[in-house]
């Protein structure tokens, strides 16, 4: 059982497959871009039209930049389900650059759209747009911060036996992420060129990223479970505790509607901090694990 897991895994999440994946999506999304501005100029030069909310989409170049995103954002989400098996906090900081992306994305696509007023007056869109600003810087300092002192941060010893129990354990639910990954991919594409044969291809982070969260939060809970199997340190159950909740947060801020939204994403930033430098003074430091301190 666990030698076809592991077959199965490498086979779809492994690191040649990885690199085989990112160059398709890199390619996708010169591709993507490319044919996105064309469609652009096409309409723009009355060559082609599209009516309602198509339209969203193509009132400026700018808007050609989702696309591209879009792409790498799914590569982002497979790179995710990668890290699964590899430790709680990988994944979690592969949440939060998917988080930050996706705020990016939200901000190039209302920078396409906004229209400014003369004068001293900041309108709705504008501060609206400063505070998405605002969330992206607090989203990519945490997830830069969460590489850094992640990495540092030793992991609890577990017994050879047991580790690869428990990697297993997490392997499994990668390969049943991977599955999910592709059947929300599916149906999320085939109901948006549903909608826009209708007039209504209005584009949203809630596409795909709020259906892949609720399942994620279930994996995040699941791994957290099968986690009280082979921990019994507090320490480390509160922290992956504490992971879970920032995911929730950012799920609920993908669901949410305007500054709420934003501010939600804050939050998970702040949480994520938060417990990534609680960890950083409470746990022992790989430094600090080869390197004692001189008695």
């Amino acid at each position: 059982m666990r030698s076809s897991v592991g077959y199965y895994y490498e086979s779809l999440l492994g690191r040649e497959v990885d690199q085989i994946v990112r160059k398709i999506a890199i390619i996708s999304a010169i591709i993507g871009f490319t044919l996105h501005l064309l469609i652009w100029l096409l309409i723009q030069t009355e060559r082609y039209s599209l009516s309602g909310e198509n339209m969203e989409m193509f009132n400026s170049p700018l808007s050609s930049l989702y696309t591209p995103f879009s792409i790498l954002l799914a590569y982002e989400v497979y790179q995710l389900i990668r890290t699964i098996p590899e430790s709680f906090s990988s994944s979690v900081g592969k949440q939060y650059e998917i988080a930050t992306l996706l705020v990016v994305r939200d901000i190039l696509k209302r920078l396409s759209n906004i229209e400014f007023q003369d004068g001293w007056k900041i309108d709705e869109d504008l501060g609206f747009l400063i505070v998405e600003c605002l969330a992206f810087l607090v989203l990519f300092y945490t997830s830069l911060i969460y590489q850094r002192i992640s990495k540092e941060i030793k992991s609890e010893n577990l017994e050879d036996n047991r580790l690869s129990s428990f990697i297993f354990s997490k392997e499994v639910i990668a390969l049943m992420m991977l599955l999910v990954f592709v059947i929300i991919t599916f149906t999320s594409m085939s109901g948006w060129i549903e909608s826009v044969f209708e007039g209504k291809g209005a584009v949203n982070r809630e596409i795909f990223f709020l259906d892949f969260f609720t399942f994620l939060i279930l994996a995040d809970i699941l791994i957290l479970l099968i986690s009280y199997w082979f921990y019994t340190d507090f320490g480390n159950l509160a922290r992956n505790t504490g992971f879970v909740l920032s995911t929730v947060v950012i799920r609920v801020a993908i669901s949410s509607p305007g500054v709420s939204s934003m501010l939600l994403f804050v939050l998970s930033g702040i949480i994520g901090i938060a417990i990534i430098r609680i960890s950083s003074i409470n746990f022992p430091t790989k430094s600090q694990v080869i390197n004692p301190s001189n008695q």
